[in-house]
């Protein structure tokens, strides 16, 4: 009788160690799982955002949204979306760059400007072409040829096959 309470006791200890190396084991691929699941999130978001700011543009051409909540005001996307990758759900802001020339200031598809959402109020006239995650993590998909979300760009007119030159928000003052 005594022997067999052994026994049992050991069975149940040996299954509880199965039972932790399998968490063990999942716990990694669940981590995965759900990144993999953010950044299908991410683009999806992402996206929205372009189509908002193409809606934005076929009803003011020529015209850029200066807000993002310009683009909800006025029908473009039914919401904001918050960035996915970051805890605090803010996004950078892609702007159209203008290179300011003695004759005049153009527009260069070349070059885009990134500034976060607080900065965004301090910016004269901002143009705003779509966003970018602010998040520095390195991603499991790769995404445009980028491998890190803050590389991940979401703008309207943008060329898949062709990075921009990015200059971040308080750099363009010192070039």
């Amino acid at each position: 009788m005594r022997m067999a309470k052994g026994y049992t006791l050991i069975i149940l200890l040996f299954a509880i160690f199965i039972m932790g190396l399998g968490l063990m084991l999942a716990v990694p691929v669940l981590q995965t799982q759900i990144q993999r699941e953010k950044e299908e999130e991410l683009i999806f978001r992402g996206k929205q955002y372009v189509e908002a700011v193409r809606l934005f543009q076929m009803k003011y051409p020529g015209t850029f949204p200066k807000t993002l909540e310009d683009l909800q005001k006025e029908r473009c996307i039914r919401q904001l979306y918050k960035d996915p990758m970051t805890d605090d759900g803010e996004w950078n802001i892609i702007l159209q760059h203008t290179s300011i020339s003695p004759r005049k200031a153009t527009a260069s598809a070349q070059k885009v400007l990134i500034a976060s959402s607080s900065n965004l109020s301090s910016i004269d006239n901002p143009r705003i072409l779509g966003v970018v995650s602010s998040s520095p993590k390195k991603s499991i998909k790769i995404y445009l040829g980028q491998q890190t979300y803050n590389k991940w760009l979401f703008y309207y007119g943008q060329d898949p096959n062709k990075m921009p030159e990015i200059i971040y928000y308080g750099e363009a003052e010192k070039q």
